[in-house]
């Protein structure tokens, strides 16, 4: 069987914008998994009080719509105020969350979801009906949500609700792959009729107080949480686009928890006593985006030459100080389905100087764009420049709009610093890949690439989905526009006494940026 019935009893609980002016506006106006054994340990937990915590944020762009969650602060405050029904365990396999189990017919067409007992914040309780609506709201033709290309194989017509807590949902296809749709990142269950979120409803265990667009959240513990109510009493997400700020602002004591540190602030202060820093290893993808379709990037053995005059060595040593690993131009090391067959790729300068020339593009000016909307882009980039100095390409950095970078980076450029959390290799290609996916910023379209990913989603045999992926990851080993260079750790920062705090979480997986295990020492 591909997904035999799935229940919470079976599996365990495994487990990116302002600046320091605007943090500090943020501050001065301001207050001062419980069993999970790789939990930091700051004493027993304790209730009570209010966590303060430091993100890069999106400006007065941000939004509370879990429709919408794109950004990291915002997949965080999200997950704080909604649940899925599934989401990613530390390994990225499915966990179950608002739905208590599921079962396929036998053709993958069909999927029966029972929903566990679970209340909105306003004490109404999560039904079908607000499942389907979701799931219809998502996947607007007229909207642009992030995960409507993970839900577009929803026949939603000919789905129904059984009755309050039962649901069937009728796909257009087999998908065998279904669960990873119900932990897509921004799949998230919302009340029935819900179209405003300037003051969310939700089901998750922070309920919604007060908001200021591109300053802060205050949220308060929502005691009715199903998995049981947080220990905090409140969590404050106040922004801080640079990491020095947020840096600075754990240091002397304005906020309990600073996201997304860099290697060297961590080696800095790791014996100080002033902080705690969590690692999280394998986290977060590395890479430069290429766009395949416009020139210079249309043409391949350009791009061929892009992956080898790379020092991938280099850049994790100086950029990562050595906290990650290489990459080989493919996503989802060590994930289900990675083909770790395929030789690691290694420089080669000789062979890019060769296809630099073959492509006439010597001396070629390639404007890369960047901004400090996370650890390490800007520095990056600037090693990256001097490694295709070599090969006879002159990079120009660009630093972009740190308010609005990712969503410019999506349509314009040719060439971009790019990153990505954890998730399923699916739906790292459902949602990237894919000529309809919302999120292709290398804008790869091949229609035999579809084909291939739509033989591995309705096929339950497992070895013709492992080739079929493997197909695919050749494929953009050999041609793709992601430049894959490594695998960062990822960093977080907490006061001392913070305790609770995951270091088995890759970014975008449950228990990472997760606050309701969290406690005040």
């Amino acid at each position: 069987m591909i997904h035999p019935p799935v229940t919470a009893s079976r599996v365990s609980r495994r487990g990116l914008l302002g600046g320091a002016a605007a943090i500090s506006a943020a501050l001065l106006t301001g207050c001062g998994p419980g069993d999970d054994p790789a939990a930091i340990s700051a004493g027993q937990p304790r209730r009570g009080g209010r966590l303060r915590a430091a993100f890069a944020g999106g400006g007065v762009n941000e939004t509370l719509d879990p429709h919408q969650a794109n950004l990291f602060n915002e997949a965080s405050r999200a997950k704080a105020m909604f649940d899925k029904l599934a989401d990613y365990g530390p390994d990225v396999s499915i966990q179950p969350r608002l739905a208590e189990r599921w079962e396929p017919s036998s053709d993958l067409t069909r999927w029966r979801i029972t929903l566990r007992p679970a209340t909105f914040h306003d004490g109404k309780p999560v039904r079908a009906a607000d499942v389907l609506y979701s799931y219809t709201r998502i996947t607007d033709p007229k909207k642009a949500f992030r995960a409507k290309a993970s839900l577009e194989l929803l026949d939603l017509p000919n789905s129904r609700a059984v009755d309050g807590r039962t649901l069937e949902l009728a796909l257009k296809r087999p998908f065998a792959e279904f669960p990873n749709a119900l932990a897509a990142f921004g799949a998230y269950i919302v009340p029935e009729g819900a179209d405003s979120f300037e003051r969310p409803v939700g089901s998750g265990p922070f309920t919604f107080d007060s908001w200021q667009p591109g300053r802060s959240l205050l949220l308060k513990r929502y005691d009715g949480y199903w998995e049981g109510a947080a220990h905090l009493d409140e969590l404050e997400y106040l922004i801080s686009n640079e990491e020095s700020a947020r840096v600075n602002a754990l240091l002397a004591g304005q906020v309990d928890y600073a996201h997304d540190i860099t290697p060297t602030t961590a080696r800095t202060h790791a014996d100080s006593g002033r902080m705690t820093v969590t690692r999280m290893p394998n986290s977060t993808m590395q890479s430069f985006a290429m766009k395949v379709d416009r020139p210079p990037f249309d043409n391949r053995d350009l791009r061929e030459a892009m992956f080898l005059l790379t020092d991938r060595q280099q850049l994790v040593d100086t950029v990562l100080a050595g906290s990650g690993q290489v990459g080989n131009d493919l996503f989802g090391k060590g994930y289900q389905y990675y083909a770790d067959d395929i030789a690691q790729r290694t420089r080669d300068l000789d062979r890019a100087r060769f296809l630099i020339d073959k492509a006439g593009a010597k001396g070629l000016r390639i404007t890369l764009d960047t901004a400090a909307v996370a650890s390490g882009f800007v520095e990056a980039a600037s090693v990256f420049a001097e490694q295709a100095k070599q090969a006879g390409l002159v990079i120009e950095t660009a630093m972009g709009n740190k308010d609005t970078y990712w969503k410019d980076i999506l349509n314009s450029g040719v060439l971009a610093s790019y990153r990505s959390g954890a998730m399923p290799i699916e739906t790292h290609i459902s949602q990237r890949l894919l000529a309809n996916s919302t999120t292709n910023a290398t804008r790869w379209a091949r229609p035999e690439f579809d084909a291939l990913y739509a033989k591995a989603i309705s096929s339950a045999d497992e070895a013709t989905r492992r080739q079929a992926y493997g197909d695919m990851q050749r494929t953009l080993h050999a041609e793709g526009g992601f430049l894959i260079w490594g695998f960062a750790d990822f960093l977080v920062a907490t006061a001392p006494g913070v305790g609770g705090v995951s270091t088995n979480a890759p970014a975008n997986t449950l228990d990472w940026a997760r606050f309701d295990r969290v406690w005040l020492g």
